[in-house]
């Protein structure tokens, strides 16, 4: 028997389509609903329905008195606020394609992603680093009267043109332009039972910041489709202030990644008689974890796998759940393979874990790179890089990347992106970017380095903040005499890793 996972075709995408609607198109039904609160912080806000729908439509306004037309790309350099979904949702109601990105990429990284991009308008907020690039900036104080405008009708289309654009890191070492259609939320849908356990009756708490996009799917876009209400922690808030917010707001559904988890374990939680359960996903969630916040909550932490290019498809969900040591079933309507040279490969093998091209969630392509989306299909398969074995139940044991690319906090970061900023230290000579495990349930990212003179590491940890994303930036640092290459003079990250492991057996 094969590695394959058929469902069946889900519902066809309705058309014409716009994802902004499909998400907040519920407005004028559910009114005065609270769709957002963004709970602890100085000052707590709250959004209903209706108020969301009139702030996204006024923003589309504005944006098309901007002079913009249908498919230009907004550059979002947005902070942590509600502005940030209202912002995004208000392009695409417009048919405009918004890009997200991380406020805390450093000047040089965004000017650099810009360059290919070329939008027609950056949306800037003080103290988030602009892209050295001619496209004009609005100000966040002219993007905020925008909500006051009459409303834009949305922008009714093909469900298969572009909607937004968000970045993930590529072996190549740049940051590679991953474009979806507007279908995408539909292809959603597949996750409300298959993951979340969602309804319209539910408060759904998100430990991420508004500019993460596994907060504004999973946070933000999902619940309002359902009509439930977002929960969002304030700027600021540290993992510590989670639990009392979870109490006191009576979150019925918790979601962060595994380190948020982590963190909260370190002290003994309040009693939570409203949450159900929690969803985790970015990164592998480690057995002890779920384990000891099943213990802790009296709650289950269902996983989800997926990525940039396809959101999550494979998970574990209330009505269905799995051993915690598996990543969970592929989601109905799915159709997923674990692929090796010749097609899938036998039950219980390792194999490429793939999803089938007629995926609505799959991406449109990488932005400007038609030969390397290519080469991320084998036949109707695309291909993402992660080893994985299906047993004959189905469930889906992960078992690593195919490649070197790391995660860091739910992050996929290339060690080619981190090798080339810190090589451009004049004190080392070579590098290799590694991630490398340090407790049984924690990774980091550790940079090797050959180095003709002395340096220290807090001299390096300045140099890589100047450089890269906090995110990116290695935390350990380790001086090597020689880096070990093949023949063809590759270099083997493999062996660094193997012979970290070996003297740094976590306890």
């Amino acid at each position: 028997m094969l590695s394959h996972f058929d469902h069946g075709a889900p519902a066809p995408c309705p058309a014409p389509f716009n994802l902004a609607a499909h998400v907040v198109g519920r407005a004028g039904e559910l009114g005065s609903k609270i769709a957002l609160s963004v709970v602890g912080g100085v000052q707590p806000e709250s959004w209903t329905y209706a108020a969301l729908e009139a702030a996204v439509l006024g923003t589309a306004s504005g944006l098309l008195r901007e002079g913009l037309a249908s498919g230009d790309r907004v550059l979002m350099r947005l902070g942590n606020t509600a502005d940030f979904p209202i912002a995004y949702l208000g392009a695409i109601a417009a048919g405009l394609v918004p890009v997200p990105t991380s406020s805390q990429l450093t000047e040089p990284e965004i000017t650099e992603m810009t360059a290919d991009l070329k939008p027609k308008l950056i949306l800037g907020a003080p103290g988030i680093n602009l892209p050295d690039h001619p496209a004009p900036v609005l100000p966040l104080e002219r993007l905020r009267a925008f909500r006051d405008l009459p409303p834009a009708d949305y922008a009714l289309g093909d469900p298969d043109r572009p909607a937004y654009i968000i970045f993930t890191s590529g072996t190549s070492g740049r940051p590679r332009a991953v474009v979806h259609a507007h279908r995408a939320i539909w292809a959603r849908r597949m996750m409300w039972q298959g993951w979340y356990g969602l309804t319209e009756a539910d408060r759904l708490l998100h430990a991420g910041a508004f500019n993460w996009t596994y907060t504004l799917g999973t946070g933000l876009m999902d619940p309002w489709s359902v009509g439930a209400s977002a929960l969002i922690p304030a700027a600021g808030t540290t993992p510590a202030e989670l639990p009392a917010l979870l109490a006191r707001h009576e979150a019925t559904i918790f979601a962060a990644a595994p380190g948020v988890y982590r963190q909260l374990l370190r002290q003994p939680l309040p009693a939570l008689p409203n949450l159900r359960h929690g969803l985790s996903a970015g990164e592998k969630l480690p057995s002890e974890v779920a384990r000891a916040w099943q213990a802790s909550s009296g709650t289950s932490v269902f996983e989800a796998y997926g990525m940039s290019e396809c959101s999550t498809f494979i998970s574990a969900n209330p009505s269905a759940p799995v051993p915690l040591s598996t990543l969970g079933r592929p989601q109905p309507g799915r159709r997923i393979a674990l692929m090796g040279a010749a097609g899938p490969v036998p039950m219980g093998e390792a194999g490429v874990i793939a999803v089938h091209r007629s995926d609505p969630g799959l991406m449109l392509g990488y932005l400007g790179q038609p030969e390397e989306t290519a080469a991320r299909y084998q036949g109707e398969w695309f291909l993402t890089g992660d080893l994985g074995r299906m047993a004959e139940d189905f469930t889906i044991t992960y078992e690593g990347r195919a490649d070197d690319m790391m995660n860091a906090g739910g992050y996929r970061v290339s060690p080619i992106e981190v090798e080339d900023a810190m090589t451009a230290h004049p004190a080392i000579t070579d590098a290799a970017a590694c991630e490398l495990r340090v407790r049984a349930d924690t990774t980091v990212i550790g940079l090797f380095f050959v180095a003709h003179a002395d340096v220290t590491e807090a001299e390096l940890a300045t140099f890589a903040a100047e450089r890269l994303a906090r995110y990116k930036c290695p935390r350990l640092f380790i001086r090597k005499e020689t880096l070990p290459r093949g023949a063809n003079n590759k270099l083997l990250r493999r062996v660094l890793r193997e012979e970290w492991d070996a003297a740094h057996k976590p306890a």
